[in-house]
């Protein structure tokens, strides 16, 4: 391949296990994460820059566990300045992989260009046998400088696989296969080096969607309750006195609520509170179940999972408070 007809990738490093330290090529737990720089991760990748031109910007070094609002803003921020510029292709974002799906839909709805991002992990420290970090990095890379993944929105690449942002999440602690869209499968695949594609996205994303989080320096509190056997409302009590503008109610089933919570959902909203249901089982849709939910105000979050309906309604409550239009935005995105 010439060199003059290489793509630009930039990489956008953050920490996570992908840049991970431990004691030994056998530790695989209690390492520390984001021990590794950027141009660590690019030294461990042989070969990297056969598949495209490479830079890197560290944002940050941290476990995402850790991971902030300020710092997905900085992160959906930065990919628009770098993507407005001509000599710019792509990104590819290493991150840790707790809270990678999180920022994955985040950067989905707000990313304003049809330029690849693509999100990208591991699940053993760099310094384990057999670490599955540079293989996914340079999967990553070949993913952002493919003329396919244009428009496909954000994107995330681990073990071989390649899952739109919206829809991927983490289903296991430790394994290597733990990233899955659980309501649906992969975009496509890395095979024998190739990118090959069998699958776009459908629901709104990027440059379609209507949040802009130019200069934006603050995200609404929206907080997630677990429902549970006796479940008496007192979280909710506390989500509305710490301050939260929303609430995620991962219900058990079909984002069933408990009795013992109703009339403390019911006060939140009461107070201007967006309430919306979803499940904890991991998968399947939430849809209008009891009428007198409906007539509470509860609003229902479709097949998004707790965490990803919490990224939605904090940008929806960032362009409105009607509870219609947020209604509308979850039956969107």
């Amino acid at each position: 391949m010439e060199a003059k007809s290489l793509k630009h990738i930039v990489i956008l490093a953050t920490g996570g296990t992908i840049a991970g330290k431990a004691g030994s090529a056998l530790q695989m737990t209690g390492y520390q994460a984001g021990a590794f720089s950027v141009q660590d991760l690019l030294d461990s990748v042989p070969g990297l820059d056969a598949h495209a031109k490479i830079s890197g910007e560290q944002l940050c070094n941290i476990g995402s566990q850790d991971m902030q609002d300020a710092i997905i803003l900085q992160m959906a921020q930065r990919c628009n300045e770098l993507l407005a510029h001509n000599d710019v292709d792509g990104i590819v974002i290493t991150h840790g992989t707790d809270t990678m799906e999180e920022s994955a839909y985040f950067l989905n709805l707000t990313v304003k260009s049809s330029k690849p991002v693509v999100m990208v992990g591991a699940m053993r420290p760099a310094t384990a046998m057999s670490a599955d970090g540079p293989l996914n990095l340079l999967n990553a890379v070949k993913v952002a400088a493919e003329d396919a993944s244009v428009g496909k929105g954000v994107l995330l690449v681990m073990n071989d696989c390649i899952y739109g942002g919206r829809d991927v999440t983490k289903t296991n602690t430790t394994n290597v296969a733990t990233f899955h869209a659980t309501n649906g499968g992969a975009l496509g695949y890395i095979t024998g080096g190739k990118v090959q594609y069998y699958y776009a996205p459908l629901r709104l994303h990027t440059v379609a969607t209507e949040f802009d989080v130019a200069g934006v320096t603050q995200l609404p509190r929206v907080d997630i309750l677990y429902s549970h056997a006796n479940d008496d409302g007192i979280l909710a009590e506390a989500a509305v006195a710490a301050g939260a503008q929303g609430i995620v109610y991962a219900g058990s089933g079909m984002g069933s609520l408990h009795a013992g919570c109703e009339a403390a959902l019911a006060a939140a909203i009461a107070k201007g509170v967006a309430v919306v249901r979803s499940s904890r089982t991991g998968s399947g849709v939430v849809v209008e179940s009891k009428k007198a939910w409906t007539e509470m105000g509860i609003l229902d979050g479709d097949n998004l999972n707790p965490q990803k309906a919490r990224i939605l309604l904090q940008l929806a409550l960032c362009v409105t408070k009607d509870r219609d239009a947020i209604r509308a935005i979850f039956a969107k995105y």
